[in-house]
């Protein structure tokens, strides 16, 4: 498949900025599952980007500009080829040991119930890959995905309590339960194209990967009960959101912030659709 991706991040500011500081994990990396034909980042103010790695091996951008600034609009374009291979990550830069991605954080402590609950939904599964997919299962279905227009994550104990909540925070609840089980999970961000099979499309999404012996790191999206396929574009890792955010920023001044997000993650039209 391939994939038309369009992306804003626009700020409108009541007193003007003096200066703005913008870290961007927005741009993919190719895999056996992807690869990235076209893409571009690109600010409607002048500036300075910077291209770098993290210590997951995410790419990342650094925006700075000078103000005054009374608006900023960050604007990304790519187009993506994907293949279907069933949620499993082949070819991809592995930076850091998967028995990192066991450690917990503040977005992924445990409780009680969440153990509890974890013990349960996999008590009767008969492998590490039976387990994971029955705990898919069981997330997805105790947990509703809520738009994530104007909020923001809780973490995951929170998030199980409420039985609702946005998709970065279930994979926070299926990663903390996973990493209970004794199995390395990360956190991914991404987009999903938009599918009449899949009721969280056409935008920004969030995932888990866990690592299995036999089968190396897999995807489950729980929000949409299935391991990522050729819908999904997949950006950045970390031990929880705060390592993959898209965009994380600071600025001086530019007091009154407003901030829309428009996203769009689309299917182009025919294989051979011109770029």
């Amino acid at each position: 498949m391939r994939i038309r991706i369009s992306h804003t991040i626009g700020y409108e500011y009541a007193e003007p900025a003096r200066h703005i500081t913008q870290i961007l994990r927005l741009t993919p990396r190719d895999h056996d599952g992807q690869h990235v034909m076209s893409w571009r980042i690109e600010p409607n103010v002048d500036g300075r980007l910077r291209a770098s790695q993290d210590a997951h091996g995410n790419i990342v951008h650094s925006f700075y500009a000078d103000g005054p600034i009374s608006s900023l609009a960050i604007r990304i374009d790519g187009l993506i080829e994907t293949i279907d291979l069933a949620g499993v990550v082949r070819g991809g830069l592995e930076r850091v040991p998967c028995e990192v991605y066991c450690r917990d954080t503040l977005l992924t402590g445990q409780d009680e119930a969440l153990r509890s609950f974890a013990d349960a939904v996999t008590a009767g599964a008969g492998t590490p890959l039976s387990q994971m997919h029955a705990l898919m299962n069981a997330v997805g279905d105790r947990m509703g995905c809520l738009e994530a227009s104007g909020r923001s994550g809780v973490g995951a104990a929170a998030a199980f309590a409420a039985r609702e909540a946005i998709a970065q925070d279930i994979a926070h609840v299926f990663m903390a339960c996973a990493r209970h089980l004794g199995l390395p999970a990360r956190y991914v961000s991404g987009y999903v194209a938009q599918s009449d099979s899949l009721p969280h499309g056409n935008g920004a999404h969030a995932w888990a990967e866990v690592h299995l012996e036999d089968y190396g790191w897999i995807g489950f999206d729980c929000a949409n009960g299935l391991c990522p396929i050729d819908t999904h574009v997949r950006v950045a890792i970390g031990l929880d959101y705060a390592d993959a955010a898209p965009v994380r920023g600071s600025r001086q001044g530019g007091e009154g912030e407003n901030l829309s997000v428009l996203v769009s993650a689309r299917e182009t039209e025919g294989r051979f659709a011109n770029q």
